[in-house]
């Protein structure tokens, strides 16, 4: 993060502003080359794919950013909470130096978040870390 002027439009000096690092998005790579968020993505409607994209853009310039956007759900691991037409969808994440990395995709439908789900997110996210060690 720095700091930089701000000018009007005919030049003048307005003042200084903060100037926030974007966060990179990132989507898991399976090792097969498969992007399982982005396939998800695809299959969803525009109006879905296109109100999760700006929550993704709000987490990219204000993270770290709580609820009703996203929530932590333990340790290395949140959730992107998006409300879309028919329903809630979540994506599952986690940050490493300044990447927010895209493990796992889904819409909820239960008040519980499904245990497959998390049991998948968390086993993306220790394949991630073991790939990152070696």
């Amino acid at each position: 993060m720095g700091k930089r002027n701000s000018c009007t439009k005919n030049g003048t000096l307005e003042r200084e502003v903060d100037v926030r690092e974007l966060y990179e998005v990132v989507f898991y790579r399976l090792t097969s080359g498969r992007e399982p968020v982005r396939e998800w993505l695809k299959q969803l409607d525009s109006v879905s794919r296109r109100k999760i994209g700006r929550d993704l853009y709000t987490l990219q310039l204000g993270w770290p950013v709580g609820m009703p956007l996203a929530r932590k759900l333990e340790v290395g691991l949140w959730e992107q909470r998006s409300r879309i037409i028919n329903g809630i969808a979540r994506i599952m994440f986690t940050e490493k130096a300044g990447r927010l990395i895209l493990l796992h995709g889904f819409i909820k439908k239960a008040q519980k978040t499904p245990a497959s789900d998390l049991a998948l997110a968390r086993q993306r996210l220790f394949m991630f870390n073991q790939r990152r060690k070696s």
